[in-house]
């Protein structure tokens, strides 16, 4: 894909080919940064933060003077939105790839 030099930046893009050639790039790159940055938040390493995150949250409000229960309910609620968060983000469409927890 190296076929075309390299441009200054400002430099317009008149030529249909120069733009297909951008294109072709974005479309083979895109994808696998997208997996990369999916597959950081579902590999075994981030579930172990994640716990970690969840843990560290409750110890902290006890610890702040938050009752055990209420510590409990917003552990609870904390929870969620890491989990509504990753979902959203597990959902995304790239193209004809879909990334769901891989």
């Amino acid at each position: 894909m190296d076929e075309h030099p390299k441009r200054r930046h400002g430099e317009s893009f008149d030529n249909p080919e120069d733009i297909a050639y951008i294109l072709d790039v974005v479309s083979d790159k895109v994808p696998s940064m997208i997996k990369g940055i999916i597959g950081a938040f579902f590999s075994p390493e981030a579930a172990k933060d994640m716990a970690k995150s969840v843990a560290e949250f409750r110890k902290t409000l006890i610890e702040g003077g938050i009752s055990e229960e209420d510590a409990m309910d917003m552990t609870r609620e904390y929870m969620r939105t890491v989990t509504n968060w990753k979902s959203m983000v597990g959902d995304i469409n790239v193209g004809e790839h879909r990334y769901k927890d891989e």
